[in-house]
């Protein structure tokens, strides 16, 4: 709370699974000002609806919710936000991140998840930004896949920001968060599998032996807080997310969970591994 009570905030990808979360959460800080920056236009509507009710509802003043459309990739609409509103800590969340989608649209994910990362980055020193984080996964170890190396280089990007940053001493810190899988964030695999439930099935696995590292949105976003309240600059939080979890056990407890008895009511489908998967993920 005494973080950003007061603070001047900014949140790339605002309308997306983390970035409005994380806008939540900042919001109950107290901070002086929330800019809400997103491309899209209706998860952006959403989330400014939600926050400024929410400040209705508690009579403390308003006003500190800033919507603005905009794209990591426009320069000048960058430079015009981040004048005009002067930011003191910027939450980078604007990514994509959907593994197979990203396997057949290389390109796109390389001018959002590098390109983009690398504008922001540099707005955030030429702006005096105090802070600057940097949301990354753990698909960038080790990376099989587009999303994955993306992100590794997207986080390269930000290490050699934060080494310019002490070498000619700018005052912006540089840290980066990694985690694993958010449960019911979008399109990930739980709200997946409600659906396929809800329809009678089957249920989807690719592999039986699939594991993945989860946890869920408030979770992660509050250790993400945590991260950047902790941290010096220059370093890579990787979050504990405990052991890793069968896909197929998660599967099969979401059946069960719904009243239905598998291989009875309900079949699971193993459909093979899709473009860039891996079957483990590492954290380091």
């Amino acid at each position: 709370n005494s973080f950003f009570s007061g603070k001047r905030v900014m949140v790339t990808g605002a309308g997306g699974s983390i970035g409005s979360e994380l806008a939540r959460q900042i919001a109950s800080c107290g901070p002086a000002n929330l800019i809400l920056f997103e491309r899209h236009e209706e998860s952006l509507y959403r989330i400014d609806l939600e926050l400024k009710q929410r400040e209705e509802r508690n009579l403390n003043g308003g006003n500190t919710i800033n919507s603005v459309i905009g794209d990591i990739l426009d320069e000048k609409r960058l430079d015009e936000i981040m004048a005009k509103f002067q930011p003191e800590i910027l939450l980078h969340t604007a990514a994509y991140k959907h593994v197979p989608l990203m396997e057949d649209n290389s390109g796109e994910a390389f001018k959002t998840n590098v390109i983009g990362t690398k504008i922001v980055g540099e707005k955030a020193r030429d702006f005096g930004v105090e802070r600057f984080i940097l949301i990354s996964t753990d698909k960038a170890v080790n990376p099989v896949n587009v999303m994955g190396m993306t992100k590794k280089v997207a986080e390269e990007i930000v290490r050699h920001l934060a080494e310019d940053s002490g070498r000619f001493e700018t005052p912006t810190k540089y840290i980066t968060v990694r985690f694993g899988n958010v449960l019911e964030s979008s399109g990930s695999v739980v709200p997946l599998f409600r659906e396929q439930i809800r329809k009678g099935g089957p249920v989807t696995v690719t592999h039986p032996e699939i594991t993945r590292y989860f946890m869920t949105i408030p979770e992660a976003v509050s250790l993400v807080l945590q991260a950047m309240a902790m941290g010096g600059g220059g370093e890579v939080f990787v979050l504990d997310m405990g052991k890793p979890v069968k896909i197929v056990d998660l599967a099969k407890r979401m059946i069960s969970l719904y009243g239905y008895r598998l291989g009875v009511d309900m079949e699971i489908s193993f459909i093979g591994l899709r473009p860039g998967e891996k079957l483990y993920e590492e954290l380091l």
